[in-house]
């Protein structure tokens, strides 16, 4: 194990964590530290009851506003902030918290995919769903060969160094919702994908540079899209996880039950998941 380093301190979580759990948490630790006990301030020492509500944290970002950052994210920290979600089920509180990070979709219905050869197999699943709800895929060549190789149509752009039209002249078109660019290694990449991103982000294109993150957007732009407000609350009674990617473990025998409130929107959630 390697410790990187030891922050002895009360982080921007903090008040996060008091909204959530209502419990004050800033005064209560400063009476601690003066010689007073948790149970005397009444509360109860060790984990506190589960509440009914999800909350998700997600970081905010303001590389349009800091000229010239690269928008990949690494270790080091470079978010100036956060937003929350709250809400009944996981996926509608993560749906909330991308909206409160200024991600919303969709607009023009167009997007663009650039992704390492490792990352392929995903992405052709997310391409896939985001097929089915109305996007037009541009992509770089390897990965346009490896969307339509699956069944996924994508049209082939130009590297930005190539001659118009490129893919820089579609994201300067400001007709592009989304760009998934997930970063690959070697000097020519890095210097293409720096590019992309940045011009995506001057021009108030939404970037991603995480596959597991357009993963997550897509599920919940599929669920809020499709599922009555009624009936994406009823998750929470319904699924045990409180949320849609509870269905690929799931007995999917529940979900066809008389009394599931999904059961109607059943066959259109195995649809657009690919289940």
């Amino acid at each position: 194990m390697y410790v990187i380093e030891v922050n002895p301190r009360s982080s921007r979580t903090v008040p996060y964590i008091s909204k959530v759990t209502g419990i004050p948490i800033v005064p209560l630790a400063s009476k601690v530290i003066i010689g007073n006990k948790i149970k005397e301030l009444g509360y109860t020492p060790g984990l506190q009851p589960e509440a009914d509500y999800v909350a998700v944290k997600m970081p905010v970002f303001s590389f349009e506003k800091i000229r010239g950052a690269d928008i990949s994210l690494g270790p080091e920290m470079k978010s100036t902030g956060e937003c929350l979600g709250i809400a009944k089920t996981f996926d509608e509180a993560l749906y909330k918290a991308f909206l409160g990070a200024g991600i919303k979709l969709p607009k023009f219905k167009n997007m663009i995919m650039t992704v390492r050869d490792e990352d392929k197999p995903e992405a052709v699943e997310i391409g896939r769903r985001f097929e089915k709800i109305g996007y037009r895929i541009f992509a770089t060549k390897s990965t346009a060969e490896a969307l339509n190789a699956a069944g996924v149509k994508a049209i082939p752009v130009r590297k930005i160094e190539q001659e118009s039209p490129n893919l820089l002249d579609l994201i300067l078109g400001h007709e592009i919702d989304l760009v998934i660019d997930i970063p690959a290694q070697g000097a020519e990449h890095s210097r293409d994908g720096f590019v992309i991103r940045r011009n995506a982000i001057e021009t108030g294109v939404n970037v991603l540079t995480a596959i597991d993150t357009a993963e997550a957007l897509i599920t919940d732009v599929l669920l809020l899209l499709y599922i009555p407000s009624k009936d994406r609350l009823s998750l929470l009674l319904w699924s045990p996880a409180r949320s849609l990617s509870a269905l690929k473990s799931e007995d999917r025998s529940r979900y066809e039950h008389p009394h599931c409130p999904l059961r109607h929107h059943f066959p259109l959630l195995c649809q657009l998941l690919l289940l």
